[in-house]
């Protein structure tokens, strides 16, 4: 069995189980792909954006309606993918000592993050910088040029660096607190569930990294945490699933408010974050997600399994081949209708990723490097 990073290890829980059977959690495999793919969606319409077009192709229009995309699913995508990672690292944790659980997420996290970086991450640069409209590069020594083209190109992978830094900050945790303050958050009800709205509103004010704002370490090490100690729990779990429908409701309802009270405002940057709105809905939808695919998402199919199989590379690939659609789509077919571009860069976000992902992963050395696998050929799919 493959050792997937944080939120794509399979989930399992022994105390759970009746007659000794082992149940797989099927529904945090469920929402991680789920999530991955709404992520390279995003990600499609991003590239051609109106309202954070500084780093993308450009927009059409001032106005593009298909951005409505973008404010329903960017408050949440990734504090959800933060406390799925926290859940499952407690059930790696379960069977697994800190030792190795910091020598696998550095394989898994670090090691992709940094070193294949250098590796690989020359290509998403240079296609981010032909993107931005870099001027001069091409004049600057060339071990300057290339280190710049490996900065612009760590793109999504912001999002293992963090885990990899939660996951160490984890393991000094659990040395101090010994599953004292785990016990406890099993008694956690939807009360206090609810209240934790205001933690997260909290935790988005601090820790977050001037000029870069992805790194939020406040509100997505707090996910992750959340995750750790109180979701982890089953019991927990049981008390989200039954209010389900109350939940989905809420995060729909504040989902088209939050979309039309910032609508056309710059969602991705704190004046939008930082807010109470943006918090409260991005809380309330994870919670809602968490407990409809609790009562619902708990199922698999050959479908699914592939999916969730092949989402980690997915997630590492994407943005490259998504990238480099946008880019000669634009410049040889700059007058293609908006809406067969959007397919056109799908196919090749998605298509494209796994492609890349095949290969990468097959390679020897450079598996490890930038796909954080290491050892036979244990690859997914």
């Amino acid at each position: 069995m493959v050792d997937y990073p944080l939120c794509w290890d399979y989930h399992y829980v022994n105390n759970s189980c009746k007659g000794g059977i082992v149940i797989r959690k099927t529904y945090l495999d469920n929402i991680k792909w789920i999530t991955v793919v709404i992520v390279v969606i995003y990600h499609v319409i991003f590239m051609f954006n109106a309202v954070e077009s500084a780093t993308g192709i450009g927009p059409w229009k001032d106005i593009q309606y298909q951005d409505g995309f973008q404010y329903v699913v960017y408050p949440w995508m990734m504090l959800l993918l933060f406390v799925v990672s926290g859940m499952t690292s407690r059930f790696y944790l379960n069977k697994h000592t800190n030792k190795e659980f910091i020598k696998s997420r550095t394989t898994k996290l670090l090691v992709p993050s940094t070193l294949g970086v250098l590796a690989f991450g020359w290509a998403m640069g240079y296609y981010n910088t032909l993107i931005a409209g870099a001027e001069g590069l091409s004049d600057l020594p060339a071990p300057i040029r290339f280190l710049i083209l490996c900065v612009s190109g760590i793109g999504v992978l912001w999002y293992i660096q963090v885990l990899w830094v939660l996951s160490v900050v984890l393991v000094l945790v659990r040395k101090l607190e010994k599953d004292r303050l785990y016990k406890i958050c099993s008694k956690a009800n939807m009360p206090v569930l609810l209240a934790l709205t205001l933690a997260i509103w909290g935790a988005a004010q601090i820790l977050n990294t001037p000029v870069i704002v992805v790194y939020r370490f406040g509100i997505y090490g707090l996910g992750f945490f959340l995750g750790y100690f109180v979701f982890s729990h089953e019991e927990v779990m049981a008390r989200l699933g039954k209010c389900w429908l109350p939940l989905v409701i809420a995060a729909a309802a504040l989902c088209v408010g939050f979309t039309i009270v910032f609508w056309q405002a710059p969602y991705a940057n704190h004046v939008v974050l930082d807010t109470y709105f943006c918090n409260l809905y991005a809380w309330i939808a994870v919670l809602a997600i968490l407990a409809f695919m609790y009562r619902f998402g708990n199922f698999e199919t050959p479908v699914t399994k592939w999916l969730s199989k092949h989402s980690w590379g997915l997630y590492l690939f994407h943005y490259l081949t998504l990238s480099m659609a946008a880019w000669y789509l634009r410049l040889y077919v700059p007058d293609m209708a908006p809406v067969l571009v959007y397919i056109l860069v799908g196919i090749a976000a998605f298509g494209g990723g796994y492609l890349v992902y095949a290969i990468m992963s097959r390679i020897p050395v450079i598996r490890w490097l930038v796909c954080g696998i290491k050892g036979g050929r244990n690859v997914q799919g």
